[in-house]
């Protein structure tokens, strides 16, 4: 790792949550009210265990944000209103990417394009900038890199090992060799090595296979992944590709990896198109694991993976069948902000 720097893993003491309240400009406008009772449900789960900041477009957004949240009774004493006029609420993506830098932070800013310029995003790309001009992130250097890279695209162990997928960096860089983007990645986020997976998609990911609808790093050397041992579906000789990679991979001293396989839940369509209902897209937060639920059978199951991956923390069930209709799931709306990086 380089000196002075290093990516905090996921599972280590967070301030707050970020997340972007949903409303009628944005692409949840068609299923407004049913995304709207995911984000009640989610702002509660966090408030249980820490802060939560949500980004809101105006006034009026706020005022009845702060309403639909009392009216659950959640803890507004650990709510923060953000103002900022976002495109739309996957900030997994656009947010901060943040490193501890000495005593302090360094706030990563990367380019986002909405996954390649497949939607409109020039008002997400300014978001941490926006966030740092008001002063959220205390004294963090903010540093602007012109390299588009999602959050979502990445996963640190916190100890200088970075996942990732090769065709989601390939999509954003075509003309980059993986030895170019190795390094980097390697530099830019004070890594040691990058482990790269060639193998693993969902149906109806337009992310270009992000490594957080897939494997996710957990403490102790382990990894958590989505499986797949339906031999009739579609997804399951990529998964089972990838399930071999992953076994194949080794830690930095040269041990395997401790594996945790979550269940596959039945395919859930909106009329003829499949979503991408993934387990690996869960959320760590203080003292718990927020994971998606699906109303399958599974969830039941996948909750019991992420306990034994996780022990010492609750696994906390939040309904997030409306957000797949959009592509994406719990992990890929929210950003988590370290310890101590919170003004």
């Amino acid at each position: 790792m380089t000196e002075n720097l290093r990516f905090p893993a996921e599972w280590e003491p967070q301030s707050a949550i970020l997340i972007a309240w949903p409303h009628a400009g944005t692409d949840w406008a068609g299923r407004l009210a049913e995304v709207e009772e995911t984000y009640i449900a989610l702002v509660a789960a966090i408030t249980r265990f820490q802060d939560a900041w949500i980004c809101v477009a105006d006034d009026d957004l706020q005022t009845y944000a702060e309403a639909r949240l009392r009216s659950a009774r959640v803890d507004m004493a650990k709510v923060r209103f953000i103002p900022f006029d976002y495109d739309d609420t996957w900030l997994r993506d656009s947010g901060p990417v943040t490193l501890r830098e000495g005593q302090g932070f360094r706030v990563l800013d990367f380019r986002f394009t909405a996954w390649g310029g497949k939607f409109e995003a020039g008002r997400d790309d300014q978001l941490v900038e926006a966030l740092a001009a008001q002063g959220l992130f205390g004294h963090a250097t903010r540093q602007r890199i012109d390299f588009a890279l999602e959050g979502g695209g990445i996963e640190t162990d916190g100890a200088g090992t970075l996942l990732t997928t090769r065709h989601c960096l390939h999509e954003r860089h075509p003309g980059a060799s993986r030895t170019e983007l190795d390094a980097k990645l390697r530099g830019w986020l004070a890594q040691d090595r990058v482990l790269w997976l060639d193998h693993g998609y969902l149906e109806g990911d337009d992310t270009d296979a992000h490594i957080d609808t897939l494997a996710r790093f957990a403490p102790d050397d382990a990894i958590v992944f989505q499986a797949c041992d339906d031999p009739a579906d579609s997804h399951y000789a990529e998964l089972q590709a990838m399930a071999a990679e992953i076994a194949a991979l080794r830690t930095a001293d040269g041990r395997p990896y401790r594996l945790f396989p979550l269940p596959w839940p039945a395919p859930i369509l909106d009329g003829d198109r499949r979503l991408a209902a993934s387990y690996a897209n869960f959320l760590i937060v203080n003292g718990a694991v927020l994971m998606p639920a699906y109303g399958d059978p599974a969830d039941d199951e996948a909750a019991a993976v992420l306990a034994e991956a996780f022990p010492g923390r609750e696994i906390v069930q939040v309904p997030c069948r409306p957000l797949i209709w959009q592509n994406g799931s719990l992990h890929c709306i929210t950003m988590q902000l370290p310890r101590g990086l919170a003004a």
